[in-house]
């Protein structure tokens, strides 16, 4: 009997954490109700989302996704972002997933984006955390995706850098993109696991992405939540021009927060995540 329990105790582990070779990513499925899908941004695995997995609690079944080519597993070839794309997509069809939601954040968001207006009989609510149709337009607003290559002087530096002037370079974005110190080594030793033919082809296929026209076909409810840095009037005139075409969208900036506002102003997004999906439940009442 006690070998029968340790037994079905350790397929109950594998269960909740599993990669199927079948698709460019890792999935960590916990939990039953209303199927949540978690992204998380570019290097970063699914467990930023373990916080909000534990505040949000049973309601929901939950699918934290941590990407090919980082946090240890095993790289893909190119085209890297368009495959896991794919590969979602045939993940919610799989699993019969439907009224779903699905919160992304930074690349995660764009994978929402792109899944919602692919799927709209299938995502109702998505919610998008400091992430942007086209991150192309905002920080390199003079050049077309034609123009972008992914043999460029740029991406050969990058692959060719040696470790300790990568940590050097990690550490300035990390620096850059959360306030809470103890976050900023986390954020280092993401980068610095990531397979540096992903991280650097990977995020010049991110600049190539432009999805303003795509986000018109969007059906699902969207709260936009992001960071007020550096300023907030900035950042509000970017999103209302990025998110033009995005009809039913509510956008709610957090305050002296960078680009991780999960760790950044945690209860402040605790509550407004939590608010939005309760008030969309209601709406379907």
């Amino acid at each position: 009997m006690m070998r029968k329990l340790m037994l079905l105790a350790l397929l109950a582990i594998n269960f909740g954490a599993s990669y199927a070779q079948s698709y460019s990513f890792a999935v960590e499925k916990n939990g039953g109700g209303i199927p949540v899908l978690l992204l998380p941004g570019f290097t970063c695995p699914g467990e930023i989302w373990n916080e909000t997995v534990e505040h949000l609690g049973k309601r929901y079944q939950y699918h934290q996704i941590s990407y090919a080519g980082f946090n240890g597993i095993e790289p893909i070839e190119l085209p890297w972002y368009s495959t896991i794309l794919e590969d979602l997509k045939r993940y919610i069809e799989s699993e019969k997933m439907g009224d779903l939601i699905i919160v992304g954040h930074s690349m995660g968001g764009m994978l929402a984006m792109d899944l919602a207006a692919e799927m709209p009989e299938k995502v109702t609510k998505l919610v998008l955390v400091d992430a942007l149709p086209c991150i192309r337009q905002l920080m390199m607003p003079h050049l077309k995706a034609e123009d972008i290559t992914l043999d460029n002087p740029y991406n050969q530096r990058m692959l060719n850098m040696d470790d300790e002037a990568f940590r050097q370079n990690a550490t300035y974005m990390a620096q850059n993109m959360t306030n809470s110190t103890d976050k900023t080594n986390d954020l280092i030793n993401w980068i610095m696991q990531a397979d540096r033919k992903t991280y650097t082809y990977g995020y010049t296929e991110l600049l190539k992405l432009d999805q303003r026209e795509k986000i018109a076909d969007i059906k699902a409810r969207t709260l936009i939540l992001a960071a007020d840095f550096p300023h907030k009037e900035t950042v509000n005139k970017n999103l209302e021009q990025q998110f033009e075409k995005l009809s039913q969208k509510e956008i709610r900036i957090a305050t002296s927060s960078k680009h991780f506002i999960m760790f950044d102003q945690k209860a402040w997004f605790f509550d407004q995540l939590e608010s939005f999906l309760l008030s969309t439940d209601r709406d379907k009442l």
